[in-house]
C-alpha cells in the first residue's frame, strides 16, 4: 500500500472517534469545563483523566461490537432482552439528544449573531437547514467526517495558542491530575462533566459509526480495532486545554462563567481584543459540530430502534435525524436561551439513564454469541466493570443532591 493510500487510511480509520469527540465537546461541555477551570483552577484536572480513561474503555467497547457483527447493538439488546426494551432505550436516548440540541443551536445563534450583529434566531434556522443539508448528501458519514474534523481541529487550535501565551504554573497542573481533590461545592460540577466527557451515549453510538465505515471502506476493519481512541484523546485535550486556560486567567481575577463573554476572557492573553470573536468561532464550532453530530446520534438509534435501521443510507433514519434538529432548533427559538446553570443541571440528569445503557453494552460485549473472538478481553472486563461503578455511584450522589437536600 502506497504512503498516501497509507495516510488516507489512517485519517478515514480514526473518524469514527472524531465525530464523537466533537459531538461530546458542545456549548454545553465547553460551558462546564470553563466554569471548573474558573471556581477550582487547575484543582480538579483528575476528573478529566478518570473520565476520559472511562470513556476510552466504552468506546473500545461499542467499537469491538460493531466490527464483531452485522447486526445493529440494539437489535443485539432487543435480540436478548425484548423490543419493548430496546424501544425503550432508543427512545430515552432521542429525548436526551433533543433536549441537548436546543442548546446546541443556541450556542450557533448566538456565536453567529454576535459576530454579524444580527438576530440568533436568523442563524438557528439557517445552521439547522444546513445541518439537514447534509443529510441529502450520497455519502452522508463522508461529509460528516470531514465537518467534523474541520471543526474540532479549529477549536483544538485557537486554544492550543491560548494555552502557549498563559504559561499555566505546570507544578499546579500537574497537582490537578495526580492528586485527587474534592472542592467544597464542586460536587455539581463533578457530575455534570463526568455526564458530559464519559458519554455512554457517545460510546454506544460508535458501534454504529463503525459499521457505516465497514460500509464505505471495506477492509478497513481489521487494521482499526483501537483507532477510535485517537478522536478520545483529542477529547481529553480540549477539556485539559480549556479548564487550564480558564483556571490561569479567569480563576486569578474571580471571574465565575455566566456568559459567553466570560467565557471568552480565557482567550485575551494571545488574542487580546480579538478573544470575544475568536471564542465566538470556537463557540460556533462547538455548536455546530454538536448540531450535526447530536441530532446523528438521537435520530440514527430512534430510527433503529423503531425497526428503520441504523445505516445513515436509509431515508427513515434521515428522517428521524432532521427531527432531531427542528424539534432542538424550535425549542431554542421558543425560549431565546440556555442559562449556563440549566446546560449544567441537564447534562447531570443525564447520568440517570447511562448505567442502564452501560450495562447492555456491557453485557453484550461479553456475549460470545455476538461477540466471537471480538469478546473483550479481561482488562476491558475489569475497567469496564469498574466504569458501571463509577457512573452509578454519581447517579446516587446526583439523585440526593437534587431530590434529598
Amino acid at each position: 500500500m502506497s504512503a498516501t493510500n497509507e495516510k488516507n487510511s489512517w485519517i478515514h480509520g480514526i473518524g469514527p472517534g472524531l465525530i464523537v469527540a466533537a459531538l461530546v465537546f458542545g456549548p454545553s461541555k465547553l460551558t462546564i469545563t470553563s466554569k471548573i477551570g474558573a471556581n477550582h483552577e487547575y484543582g480538579l484536572l483528575w476528573v478529566i483523566a478518570v473520565a476520559i480513561f472511562f470513556m476510552a474503555v466504552y468506546t473500545v467497547i461499542a467499537e469491538r461490537i460493531g466490527i464483531a457483527s452485522e447486526k445493529t447493538l440494539l437489535a443485539m439488546i432487543g435480540e436478548r432482552w425484548g423490543k419493548g426494551f430496546s424501544m425503550l432505550i432508543g427512545i430515552a436516548i432521542f429525548l436526551v439528544c433533543t433536549s441537548f440540541q436546543a442548546g446546541n443551536s443556541v450556542g450557533v445563534g448566538i456565536a453567529i449573531g454576535e459576530l454579524t450583529g444580527t438576530s440568533n434566531v436568523i442563524w438557528i434556522i439557517v445552521f439547522n437547514c444546513i445541518g439537514i443539508g447534509l443529510l441529502f448528501f450520497r455519502k452522508f458519514y463522508n461529509v460528516l467526517e470531514k465537518v467534523m474534523m474541520f471543526l474540532v481541529g479549529l477549536m483544538l487550535l485557537a486554544f492550543l495558542i491560548t494555552l502557549f501565551e498563559v504559561k499555566p504554573n505546570v507544578t499546579g497542573v500537574a497537582k490537578g491530575f495526580i492528586i485527587p481533590h474534592i472542592p467544597e461545592g464542586s460536587m455539581g460540577l463533578i457530575i455534570a462533566f463526568m455526564a458530559s466527557c464519559f458519554s455512554i451515549v457517545g460510546a454506544f453510538y460508535t458501534s454504529y459509526l463503525v459499521q457505516e465505515r465497514k460500509k464505505a471502506a471495506k477492509g478497513l476493519e481489521s487494521r482499526s480495532k483501537n483507532s477510535s481512541l485517537t478522536g478520545i484523546i483529542i477529547l481529553g485535550l480540549l477539556s485539559a486545554i480549556v479548564m487550564i486556560c480558564a483556571g490561569a486567567i479567569l480563576f486569578p481575577q474571580g471571574i465565575e462563567v455566566k456568559t459567553a463573554t466570560d467565557m471568552s476572557m480565557a482567550l485575551e492573553p494571545a488574542f487580546g481584543v480579538y478573544a470575544s470573536a475568536v471564542f465566538l468561532i470556537g463557540l460556533f464550532a462547538a455548536g455546530f459540530s454538536s448540531i450535526v453530530g447530536n441530532a446523528t446520534v438521537g435520530g440514527t438509534l430512534l430510527s433503529d430502534a423503531f425497526g428503520g435501521g441504523g445505516a445513515f443510507s436509509s431515508s427513515k433514519t434521515r428522517v428521524y435525524i432532521a427531527l432531531v434538529m427542528i424539534v432542538g432548533a424550535i425549542i431554542s427559538i421558543l425560549f431565546g436561551g440556555a442559562p449556563l446553570e440549566l446546560i449544567v443541571f441537564a447534562q447531570s440528569i443525564t447520568i440517570f439513564i447511562v448505567p442502564l445503557i452501560g450495562v447492555t453494552m456491557f453485557f453484550i460485549a461479553n456475549d460470545k454469541k455476538y461477540m466471537g473472538e471480538n469478546k473483550i478481553n479481561p482488562f476491558l472486563k475489569i475497567s469496564g466493570a469498574l466504569g458501571l461503578i463509577v457512573i452509578v455511584l454519581l447517579a446516587v450522589v446526583n439523585f440526593i443532591d437534587i431530590f434529598l437536600k
